[in-house]
């Protein structure tokens, strides 16, 4: 995909963060709607089937299904010119394997992005974001069964040919890199992914070898079915990607920070240079599972490469060799950097980190990028209708100027920011309405209390000026 010299601003949101409607108009239950509400201290908890008393936030969301046009409305005053959305496979295949799809389900994403047209905002879909029928999980076992991949590309090939005059930008998947990592909410991260609860595996090895290998072709196998529908689908994957610093300059911490990436950079590495990676097929053996790839999945490596790579970037992570140099832990993997701050709920705040992170995506795959997330989760305090949210500006406008760098100085082909998220919405790890990321207020509480009223922050009227006058 050649630059035009287009630059989106926006925001990214995701259905089961902020739809609501969760068994409306014909939509099956999804993984996420079986998630309890908790918080930093308390992890959510994952239910085979809903409670009486208990808080499901995905039933509610901040109610987007119905109020989607009132804030794509603020979307369009705040300057949007993007707005990346997800589909919820669930509302398009209740069950997954159903013979024909909900046709409700599809008139509510024609309507949006209809909507979203009509304010001059470019609709960007993810077609899997931690949304899977839980019907896929209870029938098939999830990712671990390749049929998952058919059932799978037979919704893609449904949402490409229904939308492929109305849709142009498009990913296959969000952040399922975080399905084989190290994390410290690593039971959370498969769950999110997989509807499987990691600690709970019988052969977790196998089981997140497959996993993480079928999704990881299922992504490539849609990307060139969207090719074959529209050739002028521009097609990506969404990575949650977090740099590692060593330790210090000791070779040993290097090598040590290198490898570390691995477990972000295998995807990149399988969708962008037409093999899956040998490195990590050694990763698999040494777990014990040896996948011999079919001619079959070699051609389709070799035929499905991305156009363009999606960054979701929060933070960094620091590793030694020697092991933790500090008991300090960092969410997404690794070690805490002493020189860096930190969020309420414990994510780095590493501006430059993003500069880092740019610079190494563009050496690397010279392939353009955009911004998918980026954000601060913070506790808002409304007073008098009002939220001074100066420590979000200066979180966004920190990155901004680290973007811009790797832009103007480094010549980076970095087509977009889409902030994370635009509007409060329910935090996925979390569960909690309490986490704000928004320019725009939502009044709702943890336990969905509120009138739903929205408002709109100091740095709404911030981003809105910013953006003008980049």
């Amino acid at each position: 995909m050649e630059n035009s010299g287009k630059f989106f601003w926006g925001g990214s949101i995701a259905s089961h963060q902020c739809d609501g409607a969760y068994d409306q108009d014909g939509k099956g239950p999804g993984i996420m709607d079986y998630v309890t509400a908790g918080s930093v201290s308390k992890p959510r908890e994952f239910h085979n089937k809903c409670r009486d008393g208990v808080i499901y936030p995905s039933h509610y969301g901040i109610d987007f299904y119905h109020r989607y046009k009132e804030d794509i409305a603020l979307f369009k005053e705040a300057g949007f010119t993007a707005l990346r959305i997800s589909v919820d496979w669930s509302r398009i295949y209740p069950n997954g394997d159903d013979s024909e799809p909900n046709r409700a389900g599809i008139e509510h994403y024609r309507d949006v992005i209809k909507e979203l047209k009509n304010n001059g905002i470019e609709p960007i879909v993810t077609l899997y974001h931690f949304e899977l029928p839980m019907a896929v999980v209870k029938n098939y076992d999830s990712w671990t069964n390749r049929k998952t991949i058919d059932l799978y590309l037979r919704y893609c090939k449904t949402m490409f040919t229904e939308f492929k005059d109305d849709v142009k930008y498009w990913a296959t998947f969000n952040e399922m890199n975080h399905l084989d990592s190290d994390m410290i909410l690593s039971d959370f991260f498969t769950y999110m992914n997989t509807g499987l609860c990691y600690s709970k595996i019988e052969n977790p090895a196998y089981a997140m070898t497959m996993c993480s290998y079928n999704m990881t072709l299922a992504s490539v196998k849609a990307i060139e079915l969207g090719h074959g529908i529209n050739p002028d689908f521009q097609i990506g994957c969404v990575f949650g990607l977090t740099p590692v610093y060593a330790w210090s300059c000791n070779p040993d911490d290097a090598i040590k920070a290198f490898h570390a990436m691995d477990k972000d950079w295998y995807q990149v590495d399988a969708m962008t240079k037409g093999a899956f990676p040998e490195y990590k097929l050694e990763i698999y053996r040494q777990r014990g599972v040896e996948l011999e790839l079919s001619e079959e999945d070699k051609k389709a490596f070799r035929e499905g490469k991305i156009d363009f790579i999606s960054v979701n970037y929060y933070g960094s992570a620091v590793e030694s060799a020697k092991g933790a140099e500090t008991e300090d832990t960092n969410f997404f993997g690794g070690q805490s950097n002493p020189y860096l701050e930190k969020s309420d709920w414990g994510w780095t705040i590493d501006p430059k980190g993003l500069l880092y992170l740019l610079l190494m995506l563009d050496r690397r795959y010279n392939l353009p990028m955009i911004i998918t997330e980026n954000g601060l989760g913070a506790v808002d305090v409304l007073e008098d209708g009002k939220v001074h949210d100066s420590y979000r500006i200066h979180y966004v406008k920190e990155h901004l100027n680290q973007l811009k760098l790797a832009i103007e100085e480094d010549k980076v082909n970095c087509f977009g920011y889409l902030m994370w998220g635009p509007i409060d919405l329910i935090s996925a790890t979390t569960g909690e309405m309490k986490k704000r990321y928004g320019f725009i207020y939502v009044d709702q509480d943890d336990a969905g209390n509120g009138s739903l009223k929205r408002l709109k922050k100091d740095s709404f009227e911030w981003f809105q000026d910013y953006t003008s006058k980049w």
